[in-house]
């Protein structure tokens, strides 16, 4: 087996335990839930009524900020991958400059990737009143 099948099986074993603890970890390390007009819920709570005209008190705004933590989430699982493919193929050149650049150039992209998506956030946070957490 060479060594880009051996990173290719590394990958897909990581994204599946990582999928594996994302689908099982909410449902396993909830700390309560509650009874929001008769139904279960843990990820929405029962005061965001939309009452009052604050976004804030809405379910939209409650799913919007669960949507860009996952996204959050996202980005860096997918920055954490991308870094340690990049890694293993600058280590794994020996002494071939084709792969060194091509692991440079896989580094240079993912720490780009990661400033454009904090500049993101922190545009989004400043367009919106209170910023999104606030």
């Amino acid at each position: 087996m060479n060594i880009k099948q051996t990173i290719k099986h590394l990958f897909i074993g990581a994204f599946m335990v990582v999928g594996l603890v994302g689908l099982t970890g909410p449902a396993v390390f909830a700390a309560e839930t509650k009874k929001c007009a008769g139904v279960d819920t843990s990820l929405i709570s029962c005061e965001q009524s939309g009452e009052g005209g604050n976004i804030e008190n809405s379910g939209l705004w409650g799913l919007l900020v669960l949507t860009i933590n996952i996204l959050t989430a996202g980005v860096g699982l997918a920055a954490l991958g991308g870094i340690v493919y990049g890694a293993i193929l600058y280590t794994s050149a020996g002494g071939s400059q084709e792969q060194t650049k091509k692991a440079l150039g896989i580094i240079t992209n993912v720490v780009i990737g990661v400033i454009a998506y904090a500049l993101m956030y922190t545009g989004l946070n400043f367009i919106i009143p209170g910023g999104v957490f606030g």
